[in-house]
């Protein structure tokens, strides 16, 4: 049954071409427009790893990270995004703050993780990991 076949995520965007060059040309991403469906964009994050992206012209953004990017430093990931043109959530509520760079320091109580919106306005994280 389900167990069988490889299962993937999807998100849907607004606009299918400004979210292929957010995430080829600001994040570095492999983005492939889909082989046999040409109207949606194949994620590429490794060599195991494809996402689909596809448009829905009533889109609205998720109120949750939908995407999570793995990184071994924070603060020079934040930078370099920053550098690409990469804005930044600030949080700033009663128990959940960021500084203002963007980034929340788990300070042992979790990891330490940065959000930002796609141009869809999809909230994606960069966190850091060892692994």
């Amino acid at each position: 049954m389900i167990q069988e076949g490889k299962a993937f995520s999807g998100f849907s965007v607004s606009d299918l071409q400004k979210a292929k060059e957010f995430y080829s040309k600001i994040l570095g991403l492999n983005v492939e427009n889909d082989e046999k469906m040409p109207d949606l964009l194949n994620l590429h994050i490794n060599e195991k790893n494809t996402i689909l992206i596809y448009p829905k012209p009533n889109h609205e953004p998720a109120t949750f990270t939908i995407l999570n990017f793995p990184v071994k430093n924070i603060a020079e990931t934040v930078n370099e995004l920053k550098s690409r043109g990469v804005k930044f959530i600030v949080y700033n509520e009663e128990n959940f703050k960021t500084d203002e760079k963007g980034i929340m320091w788990g300070d042992g109580h979790g990891p330490n993780i940065a959000w930002f919106n796609d141009p869809a306005g999809n909230i994606l994280s960069v966190i850091e990991s060892d692994e």
